[in-house]
């Protein structure tokens, strides 16, 4: 682009537009500038200066959709052993092919807890590659013996791994929890992730407390400094609760979450991230495990249920991630699956509008240390700009991102639509096409 020409512009006009949150809008066009939207609205108000721009006519039109729990791991199996055995030059070729099946899925942006994936982005930012945004954790804090302790017996080998980005990352007692934070902010972290309990894929009881409570709250707060909300896996409601008096923005799973946990997080205003998908896989498939994580997943798979019915009756704020990390095309769960997670959040009790929200609006929030509801965070009440940010992203809104869809069909009346990636016509992000009909976003893109 030369110095006095203008960013592309691009025209989309819409039998509907459904804005991510709002009311859906017939007979609507948008326009984008660049990386940014310059117009929504109705087609008859368009300004005079976009009416002689050829759009693009799509049936419906969307945010870009947001998955705020994936892992780019490159491993055929969630254990922490094979995760951990994983070359990190392996796990970043299978991964290419895991990043254009997330995009061309309908999925412009990632919150990925634990992977490669913050060392990958920077191949998708400059075009070697295409993929979504990636917000990533880098690793997975874990105490020993805790959910992300592979258990290797040689335990200088895994530490050194662990030194060398896995994802991964043992700490144990307050200094070594704070260092962990800010080694994950040193590699590139932008939001941290914390196991508050065992899980269904690791070798700890499942429901069993970890990390102190000194732990959790040095960890968030050394976050905080750093301007970085954190996510807390945990299945077992004393974990649950511990991660809720620590501060974390986010609770990934909560299966085992009570009324009184339910409460907690309805008051605190976080973000409940069930992971219907990758549960539900991994119920149908005991021969992918070991009899004893089978045993676990069993005992979680219907707590989880119950825990997310209650949470949506209750009030609580749902933003939509799947746990998706495996690269193995033979399963029946892979990346480009992604949309599978509405289809749970309407079974769970979410209207298909509140469901698409979910999955849109709310992505961005989980980035944050506290909730956005409007995007208006331009400064706090002493008109300093805030810590945080989170993307402006996930609606369709003057001033937000370009990254939007197109589908074929209308998933108000069938959210299925969102589950097929050909159904997914269009993809569109950071104001450029990288899916149209006939054409898939290819693994890789000419860089010029």
């Amino acid at each position: 682009m030369t110095l006095h020409s203008r960013p592309p512009v691009i025209r989309v006009d819409a039998e509907l537009l459904i804005p991510g949150r709002g009311v859906p809008i017939p007979h609507a066009t948008l326009v984008s500038e660049g990386r940014k939207i310059v117009y929504v609205g109705k087609q008859s108000t368009l300004p005079a200066k976009y009416a002689q721009i050829e759009g693009t006519v799509v049936p419906v039109l969307l945010p870009g959709l947001w998955d705020c729990h994936v892992h780019f791991f490159g491993a055929p199996s969630f254990t922490p052993e094979v995760v951990t055995s994983t070359t990190a030059a392996l796990a970043g070729a299978r991964s290419a092919r895991d990043l254009a099946a997330t995009l061309n899925a309908g999925f412009t942006s990632v919150r990925e807890l634990g992977g490669y994936g913050a060392q990958i982005s920077a191949a998708v930012e400059e075009g070697w590659l295409v993929g979504p945004n990636i917000y990533s954790s880098v690793s997975m804090l874990s105490q020993t013996a805790g959910h992300g302790d592979a258990r290797e017996e040689d335990m200088t080998m895994i530490c050194s791994k662990m030194q060398q980005n896995m994802p991964f990352y043992l700490c144990d007692g307050e200094a070594e929890c704070q260092k962990a934070v800010r080694t994950m902010i040193r590699r590139g972290a932008t939001v941290i992730k914390v196991a508050t309990t065992g899980g269904g894929s690791s070798k700890d009881e499942l429901q069993a407390r970890q990390f102190s409570d000194a732990e959790l709250l040095i960890m968030v707060q050394e976050a905080q400094r750093g301007g970085l909300a954190v996510a807390a896996h945990c299945h077992g409601k004393e974990g649950i609760k511990a991660a809720l008096r620590a501060g974390c923005r986010t609770l990934e799973h909560a299966s085992f979450a009570n009324d009184e946990c339910i409460a907690l997080m309805k008051e605190k205003d976080v973000l409940f991230v069930p992971t219907r998908t990758a549960i539900n896989f991994a119920l149908s498939n005991p021969k992918a495990w070991t009899p004893e994580n089978y045993r676990k997943i069993v005992q979680l798979a219907d707590a989880n249920l119950r825990a997310y019915t209650k949470a949506i009756k209750a009030g609580v704020r749902i933003a939509l991630g799947t746990d998706i990390g495996l690269s193995a095309t033979s399963l029946p769960l892979n990346h480009g699956m992604n949309g599978k997670e509405f289809v749970w959040a309407v079974e769970a009790g979410l209207m298909p509008l509140e469901a698409i929200e979910a999955g849109t609006a709310r992505g961005p929030e989980s980035l944050m240390m506290n909730a956005i509801e409007n995007g208006d965070d331009e400064s706090d009440d002493d008109g300093e700009p805030p810590l945080t940010k989170a993307p402006k992203s996930g609606q369709l809104k003057v001033g937000f991102d370009a990254d939007f869809i197109a589908v074929s069909e209308n998933p108000l009346l069938d959210i299925a639509v969102l589950a097929n990636p050909e159904k997914v016509t269009h993809v569109w992000k950071g104001g450029k096409l990288f899916k149209e009909p006939g054409k898939l976003a290819t693994l890789i893109l000419p860089v010029h």
